[in-house]
């Protein structure tokens, strides 16, 4: 067990909240510049303060459990991530969009590559830590056996294995997020979102309000992973058909199959339809390609105990649980209707270099809107069929076509809204 012989009590603790204290030795760090060399890597070491040129520190919320490995003794402070044989099973980029500042604000396009395209600061004795890592794997979902089962999917040995598993290039990006572009997409003052981060963490990140000289932050947040079918190098042609979602987290469906929203069933229809068009051929020859974007953005980022507690509010007001109703119960309980806030989801596309989604699966018009807002072209849009949509679902399903989700069906109006009724709690 590896721990500090130093007394807590008599350990020096270092703080880094004003400018000029323990900056020295930083790396200029130059968000949007045209090559890796004259961006500068991003370095959040919680060892070796003088090096660091962001806020925060790498892996999320994950920071807190190293806190308490290194705490317990499980954890040497100064332990520096071995690099060997871990860089990316598929090459992704560079791409234009990677050397354009208002593309991408909340990732770093050279997080997967660091040990590559830093390797100079790394043999100097600079801390770098990747924030994308590239694998490769399969996946089994029952969902998918069934589809070959009723031969609506047909295995061929490429995209889809005989045994019911599909082949997948998966990538995990944690967040990083360049403050003044993300002041930018959200229409904000920098300061305002800056005192706004310091007051609603507690004041962790005291160098928020203090150091306005540091524009990178590493935020305390689940990042996303990337589902990829076929090969990740054709998500950047254009000719080549994609198929997409982007979907939101939800543990309770996505995992455990709850019915009170269409979250898992959407997901693995998406997936279905990610492998066909990975599967498929177009006129040219080409193999289509498919891609699955999860983000860790649980009950519209309200958090799972929120969602819980909409649930038992939806179901136990007066009527039962009703369409008309749906958002206010959300609204009432946590102030708004929906903290995902797309407005940084299109960054992931780019980094990709994804010019156009040809086959788009989500009725969403929030991400719909945030898509092409940023330029990238979007064909047919997928709802998810009525077949596909649980009974206790049907509410949501709803409300969510009269707010304005995309539906090339029937959309209800205020008087069938109100007449919906739902199970309530017993």
């Amino acid at each position: 067990m590896a721990t500090d012989p130093t007394p807590p009590a008599t350990r020096h603790i270092r703080l880094t909240s004003h400018p000029g204290q323990g900056s020295g030795g930083a790396p200029a760090l130059v968000w949007g510049a045209p090559s890796a060399a004259e961006r500068g890597p991003v370095v959040g070491t919680t060892v070796n303060r003088s090096q660091r040129n962001v806020i925060g520190t790498h892996s999320g919320s994950y920071g807190v459990y190293r806190a308490l490995a290194v705490a317990a003794g499980n954890l040497g402070k100064g332990h520096r991530a071995d690099l060997t044989n871990t860089s990316p099973t598929d090459l992704i980029g560079p791409h234009p969009q990677w050397n354009d500042a208002q593309k991408i604000v909340s990732i770093d396009p050279w997080g997967a590559s660091v040990a590559d395209v830093f390797a100079d600061f790394l043999a100097r004795g600079y801390d770098i830590r990747p924030t994308i890592a590239v694998t490769q794997a399969h996946i089994h979902l029952p969902e998918v056996r069934q589809a070959i089962a009723f031969q609506r999917l047909k295995p061929d040995g490429r995209v889809l294995l005989d045994d019911g598993s599909a082949v997948v290039t998966k990538v995990a990006i944690e967040p990083v997020w360049w403050l003044p572009g993300v002041a930018e997409r959200f229409k904000v003052r920098e300061d305002a979102l800056r005192r706004a981060l310091f007051e609603e963490t507690g004041g962790m990140y005291p160098e928020l309000v203090t150091r306005s000289d540091i524009e990178v932050f590493l935020p305390p947040i689940g990042g996303q992973t990337l589902y990829i079918f076929g090969e990740p190098r054709d998500l950047a042609d254009p000719a080549v058909t994609l198929t997409a979602r982007v979907h939101d987290e939800c543990n309770g469906s996505d995992v455990f199959g709850s019915d009170i929203c269409t979250c898992r069933p959407y997901l693995t229809h998406a997936i279905e339809e990610c492998i066909k068009g990975a599967q498929s051929v177009d006129a040219a020859g080409r193999a289509g390609v498919g891609l699955i974007a999860y983000s860790r953005k649980e009950g519209r980022a309200l958090g799972e105990v929120t969602k819980f507690l909409v649930y038992n509010a939806r179901k136990r007001q007066v009527g039962g649980d009703s369409a008309d109703k749906y958002f206010l119960r959300t609204e009432c309980v946590a102030g708004v209707q929906d903290m995902r806030f797309q407005e940084l989801m299109p960054d992931v596309l780019h980094w990709l270099g994804v010019r156009k989604i040809h086959r788009l699966v989500s009725m969403s018009n929030d991400k719909f809107d945030a898509i092409t807002g940023s330029g990238i072209k979007v064909g047919e849009r997928v709802k998810i069929p009525d077949e596909l949509v649980p009974a206790d679902a049907r509410v949501e399903m709803d409300a969510k076509i009269a707010a304005g989700y995309f539906t090339d069906g029937h959309v209800p109006d205020e008087r069938e809204l109100a007449a919906t009724k739902g199970r309530s709690l017993e």
